[in-house]
């Protein structure tokens, strides 16, 4: 079942470095206060909560009334959306077998709170598994102002098809028409649809949970479980959204992030962590979080980092493999990036990866080896000029010179560093997923943006014939 609401209603100074010899806390906790806040601090929190007050004040200035809700023609700058009622086989009924949905781990666990995971001690933050966005967007969507019941209102159309978990579920299926045969009925119910019908799709949106490369198989190449769904005619006409795109083949892919640990129900619980995170002590300069892969080439930089790093006496690693838990533990993998100035960002078994949205939640400066790990992904979310919020080294060059990672942020001035932070720490809203129970008075969230950025999509497309 999904949530549902009661009523429908500047960084500081950079300190000195530590070393590995120095004992630190994984988890030091800072303790904010009202009476400690820069002046920085004050002026940014009164000016997020001044911009949060004028975008309600313009949110409700207008609206229209449906049958079965008031629906914001502006919509905070999105558009009403229609949810369609999906038969419960496409959704809701694959958590039924919750324990097969993943090959490897038992996803029961996981797709609790409507895909937020088990809650952890700290309030608004919660054990996400990376690969279930589909399932807190639909959540998330379900309660949206944006909703409308009447589809003669909707601008866009979702369809709420979990293809994400159906997939890893069975990527050891050999037969390929079985593998793809819920896609394919999705598809068949999804054309006999008036509304598909009247734009050929080109306003329907389906949000995806795992990667492109999952649902665009090929008749040559290796075959590692993906199905066909991305390559169907009728998809080709929506948009999709997915945590990431295909760089060259997904014209009509629009990556969202992945879904970090975070999802505030309040205003105050965002503007709160910001603060934490800007005020936090940061006395390693980087930091990786991550395991080596094997026969991987885009994945051959992470030897690299890991030899840079533990050589380096101001790098703090977390090398992910058996054995090492701490990978596992949300506070601690949080923990180490709120104490790095720049987080380490390679590629794994695919460009992208979660670890870029847990360091913009904690604040840390992503260090990109690819431009398909960021750049070409989530154009909807990051700036589009990469070095206010991000450093970007050549791979190929990674290796040439000892310590290089090191020498080049330590050539970044500290007043730069305090600017780039600033912007990430500026991006924690947006690339957040609130709370399906969160307050409907706040700031765009990832969803927010995703349905700001769809809207232009339909705009142009349906104006273009």
């Amino acid at each position: 079942m999904f949530f549902r609401k009661p009523s429908p209603s500047q960084p500081q100074k950079p300190q000195p470095f530590a070393t590995k010899s120095q004992s630190l806390s994984k988890l030091k906790e800072t303790h904010i206060t009202t009476i400690n806040l820069s002046i920085k601090s004050t002026v940014f929190a009164s000016f997020f909560i001044a911009s949060c007050f004028l975008f309600l004040h313009f949110r409700h200035q207008k609206t229209t009334t449906t049958t079965s809700t008031t629906t914001t023609v502006t919509c905070n700058g999105s558009t009403p959306f229609y949810i369609y009622n999906l038969p419960p086989r496409f959704n809701l009924d694959l958590l039924n077998n919750c324990e097969n949905l993943n090959i490897y781990m038992n996803m029961c666990p996981h797709v609790t709170n409507n895909g937020l995971g088990q809650p952890l001690s700290k309030p608004a933050w919660y054990a996400t598994h990376q690969f279930l966005a589909e399932m807190i967007f639909h959540a998330r969507l379900e309660n949206h102002v944006c909703r409308t019941w009447d589809p003669n209102q909707a601008i866009l159309f979702y369809i709420p098809f979990y293809g994400g978990l159906y997939s890893s579920s069975v990527f050891r299926q050999n037969n390929h028409a079985l593998r793809d045969s819920l896609a394919v009925d999705l598809i068949d119910h999804i054309k006999k649809q008036p509304w598909f019908n009247r734009n050929n799709g080109r306003d329907h949106f389906i949000t995806l949970g795992r990667t492109a490369w999952d649902f665009m198989r090929t008749e040559t190449g290796h075959d590692f479980g993906a199905n066909i769904l991305l390559n169907l005619p009728p998809v080709k006409n929506m948009s999709v959204l997915t945590v990431e795109r295909q760089p060259w083949k997904g014209k009509n892919q629009n990556g969202i992030p992945y879904p970090s640990y975070f999802h505030p129900k309040t205003k105050t619980e965002m503007l709160t962590w910001q603060e934490k995170v800007r005020q936090n002590d940061r006395p390693f300069l980087f930091s990786f979080i991550g395991g080596k892969r094997k026969g991987l080439g885009k994945a051959k930089i992470r030897d690299e980092l890991v030899k840079q790093c533990n050589e380096s006496t101001r790098c703090e690693l977390v090398e992910c493999g058996v054995g090492n838990s701490k990978c596992h533990q949300p506070m601690e993998v949080i923990g180490v990036m709120m104490k790095s100035r720049f987080c380490l960002q390679a590629p794994g078994d695919s460009f992208t990866r979660r670890s870029t949205f847990d360091a913009v939640v904690a604040g840390c400066i992503p260090v990109f080896f690819s431009p398909h790990t960021a750049y070409t992904q989530y154009a909807w979310y990051f700036p589009a000029e990469r070095s206010k919020y991000s450093v970007y080294i050549e791979e190929g060059g990674v290796g040439k010179k000892r310590n290089l990672i090191e020498e080049v942020l330590m050539g970044i001035s500290g007043e730069e560093v305090e600017k780039m932070r600033e912007v990430v720490i500026g991006l924690i809203p947006r690339v957040s997923y609130w709370h399906p129970n969160g307050s409907d008075v706040g700031c765009f969230d990832a969803v927010d943006v995703a349905l700001r950025g769809l809207a232009k999509v339909v705009r142009d497309n349906i104006g273009k014939n």
